[in-house]
């Protein structure tokens, strides 16, 4: 608390701090900070003639780049934009692939948010400047104050490489920090509110032309979010349905959520996501809780709330104890220096650590150290929060009001001595019957939408749950009455157990909703067939629904299929169209930049 002690604030100010204070959080407090400067340095200067030597005004104009693959990017992006706006700034807000490169050079004030995608790769558009920037036609940027704020996750071993990579870049092309590169892990909130209020005080500081600021409240949105309910602070959804889409004698299980959004004020579109908070497998806290000798009653604090939960209850619900990442390794050998895990982190065994954290959980690290002595109330803080889940979304809000789909495929697979299971995937095939409640929010994806003119021709390629976009894109179509036409191909292991909502499709097929859909099945022949090989096979009419200006749209796994599948793309571009490899992957670029080719990918 302030002491009253010299202190030249009147004893109602001090009551009204004190309440105030203890409840900021550390995002708030550096806000706050920032504001009181730039209110000082305005009214210096208000009482004062500048003096000759003084340096001229920082541009009042502001470029924000965002490079988003699931929206996250784009959504702080519009958010920044917005307080920059009540601050008086001019801003252009831009996705990376929208922007002129050669624009560059004009740009007073830069700032990127960019998240990384997979194993250290910029999302797909953030693609084409990425690789402007790294060119030999990057420009000098002469001091040009910038700054960037890196999405990412430390589980993967590139953590926030694409953010570091445009820091470096734009430093090397003479660019000056407006303030330092913040590194997001999944729990980004904070720290993102960090970086923003940095940007703005700095901005606020350095600009001798600047108003003060206008207090905005914390709560208020820019964007058009409409509804109260959010990744901080999740709808509470009922179940309505949990129904197994596969067949008897399928080796896999996919289930079908229907959830409701009544009451909600959540709103979404064809091509959005959907966020899901999980619980962990139950039998996996026992057995953590039983191997570090915790007792699973004692109550933990929930850190940044006066919220306290039992043990059991937290490592269920609040934090993820199935996956290891450095950054706690290196915090747990703190905790218990005598258990061996410095070993793990010495200088010259990257690959063992880096094997050591593929595919194991927090169970594998109690049991293979000693962890004799370590309290759940000294470890339990070094946990992350448990990250939401995104899903695709697979129905269209004009066809199902009020609700929303998912499909979500179980997850279990051995490895390491034990079986795993995916605790979002599992969680919802155990745990999610009909009348039970799981938090949600909607997660916008603008690099995903159908287009807007319903006449133009889509091609979806979606294997497995990959598929599930695709319902509600033709779901949409159906209910608008939309003319163009659509092909669909669609892949899983067998026809007669595995066929995804085979029913549906056939239906739009018989009704002109769907105009063709070529399948796959993997285990049905003899040799291997996956949709990109449909997709050669049909080469010379897919080329011709390209060049009529078709919409190719890709969802599902990122590592391979979607790799596969524009392998396949560039084959078909240079066997019917007669290009080049080079021509050929320019071709594709420039669909990207028309939103022709889109990918949803995970």
């Amino acid at each position: 608390m302030l002491q009253v002690t010299n202190s030249p604030f009147q004893q109602d100010q001090l009551e009204l701090l004190n309440r105030l204070l203890p409840t900021l959080t550390e995002g708030q407090k550096i806000w706050l900070s920032g504001y009181l400067t730039a209110l000082s340095t305005v009214g210096a200067q208000a009482g004062a003639a500048a003096p000759s030597t003084s340096a001229p005004a920082v541009s009042k104009e502001v470029t924000v780049l965002f490079g988003s693959q699931t929206g996250n990017s784009h959504k702080l992006a519009k958010k920044l934009t917005g307080k920059l706006q009540d601050q008086g700034f001019q801003v252009t807000l831009s996705s990376m692939i929208d922007f002129k490169p050669n624009t560059l050079k004009k740009v007073q004030n830069l700032l990127i948010l960019v998240s990384t995608h997979g194993e250290g790769d910029p999302p797909d558009n953030a693609i084409s400047f990425y690789e402007f920037l790294f060119s030999k036609r990057a420009p000098q940027l002469e001091g040009m104050p910038f700054s960037v704020l890196a999405l990412g996750d430390t589980s993967y071993e590139f953590f926030c490489k694409t953010g570091k990579d445009f820091d470096q870049r734009l430093e090397e092309l003479g660019g000056k920090r407006l303030a330092p590169r913040v590194d997001c892990d999944v729990d980004y909130d904070e720290q993102a509110e960090m970086w923003i209020a940095d940007v703005l005080a700095s901005l606020g500081q350095a600009s001798v032309a600047a108003q003060a600021p206008t207090l905005v409240s914390t709560s208020a949105v820019h964007g058009g979010e409409s509804s109260e309910y959010s990744r901080s602070h999740p709808f509470q959804a009922a179940v309505l349905e949990n129904l197994n889409l596969n067949g008897r004698g399928s080796d896999r299980e996919t289930r079908h959520l229907e959830i409701s959004l009544e009451n909600s004020g959540l709103q979404y579109e064809a091509g959005d996501s959907l966020g899901v908070y999980p619980q962990n497998y139950p039998r996996l806290v026992d057995d953590l809780i039983e191997t570090m000798g915790w007792n699973p009653d004692e109550l933990v604090a929930i850190p940044k709330s006066t919220e306290e939960l039992s043990l059991k209850e937290a490592l269920t619900s609040r934090y993820e104890i199935t996956v290891l990442t450095k950054p706690l390794i290196e915090q747990a050998a703190e905790l218990a220096p005598g258990n061996g895990l410095k070993a793990l982190l010495a200088a010259g065994g990257e690959q063992e650590l880096r094997e050591y954290l593929k595919g194991r959980d927090l169970l594998d690290l109690a049991r293979d150290y000693e962890w004799k002595g370590v309290t759940a109330s000294s470890f339990v803080p070094l946990l992350r929060k448990i990250p939401p889940r995104l899903y695709s979304i697979a129905s269209s809000p004009k066809a199902y009001p009020g609700e929303v789909h998912l499909t979500i495929r179980k997850v279990h697979y051995e490895t390491h001595g034990r079986v795993r299971y995916g605790v979002c995937s599992t969680y919802a095939s155990e745990r999610l019957e009909p009348g039970k409640t799981l938090p949600v929010f909607v997660q916008d994806n603008p690099n995903f939408k159908l287009p807007s003119n319903p006449g133009t021709p889509i091609i979806m390629i979606g294997p497995g749950t990959g598929v599930a976009p695709f319902r509600a894109f033709l779901g949409e179509r159906e209910e608008i009455g939309a003319e163009g036409k659509t092909w669909l191909f669609y892949g899983d292991q067998h026809f007669s157990s595995d066929f995804l909502y085979q029913v549906e499709w056939q239906r739009w097929l018989k009704e002109g909703v769907l105009t063709r859909m070529d399948v796959a099945f993997s285990r049905d022949t003899e040799q291997k067939i996956y949709v990109q090989h449909r997709m050669l096979e049909k080469s010379k009419e897919l080329y011709q629904w390209l060049e009529e200006g078709a919409a190719v749209y890709v969802c599902g796994d990122e590592k391979k299929m979607a790799h596969d599948v524009q392998a396949a793309l560039i084959a078909i571009l240079k066997q019917e169209g007669g290009l080049s490899e080079e021509d050929a992957a320019a071709y594709l670029t420039k669909m990207q930049q028309e939103k022709r080719y889109q990918r949803d990918v995970y």
